[in-house]
């Protein structure tokens, strides 16, 4: 009896085993994972696992450094939680004291996608031809045509549109595949649109006060102010912890000014 028992528990357990194993594979799907899955049936997928590291590097850098990969004109500021200054680039800048800032970069959007743009170029053009190669290793004759790629800043992501077409034959069977996608879920755009509104209202008003930061209750903005008299902004928005930092500099005056000397 006892070995016998013992045989009917080891039976209930494969039981169990395969039923569990059997209900992952016909879930799977709808749970969104994917087992082993292959470049010629998702390239976008292949395409997205090559690219999202790069793109988020950019997207990261950009937000620190004032929307350039290369700062130009900048200011060196250390954070509290940092070890090291980080070149924040000034987006509205003037050396005359008195004088409103002059916005430096008055179509924002155009310049943040032409900087990631140029950041990711290579990648992109690097990646398509792994996907073809990792293709060819499938045992697939392969006729691809690369024609460059889009970069769409949208509300809460980034698309890239890859214009190019693969033709894959095997076996005697033919398919084609054009016009890849991959997106990267980020409030890029909409930092960078609340930051145009703090430059504009800088550029022409030398500030933007703590009043009209309750016309955004989306995005958390904080404003330090250097020893020049430059100001650091820190743009957050809430619901992704994103921070867009950038320097402007107008409207000094000058130290000592209004004072009465006997």
């Amino acid at each position: 009896m006892k070995k016998g028992g013992q045989v009917t528990i080891f039976i209930i357990i494969g039981i169990v085993i395969v039923s569990a194993m059997i209900l992952f594979f016909v879930f799977r799907k709808d749970l969104g994972i994917t087992v082993g899955e292959s470049a010629s049936k998702n390239p976008n997928s292949f395409l997205k696992t090559c690219l999202e590291d790069k793109i988020q590097e950019g997207i990261d850098t950009l937000l620190l450094q004032g929307g350039y990969i290369e700062p130009v004109l900048y200011k060196n500021f250390k954070f509290e939680d940092e070890k090291e200054p980080t070149q924040i680039s000034y987006l509205c800048y003037s050396e005359a004291d008195y004088l409103p800032c002059i916005n430096r970069e008055p179509m924002l959007i155009k310049h943040l996608k032409n900087e990631l743009n140029d950041y990711i170029y290579d990648d992109v053009g690097n990646c398509f031809n792994s996907l073809t190669s990792s293709l060819e290793k499938q045992g697939y004759d392969v006729d691809a045509k690369y024609n460059g790629f889009d970069l769409i800043l949208n509300e809460n992501k980034i698309v890239v549109k890859i214009n190019s077409e693969i033709t894959l034959t095997k076996t005697g069977e033919t398919t084609k595949q054009e016009n890849f996608e991959v997106i990267s879920y980020s409030r890029f755009y909409d930092l960078a649109v609340m930051a145009q509104e703090i430059i504009n209202k800088e550029s022409v008003n030398c500030e933007f006060n703590h009043y009209d930061s309750f016309n955004y209750p989306e995005f958390d903005i904080e404003k330090h102010r250097t020893s020049d008299s430059s100001i650091i902004y820190e743009v957050e928005y809430e619901d992704s912890e994103e921070k867009f930092n950038f320097a402007v500099k107008g409207c000094v005056i000058p130290s000592g000014y209004g004072l009465e000397i006997e």
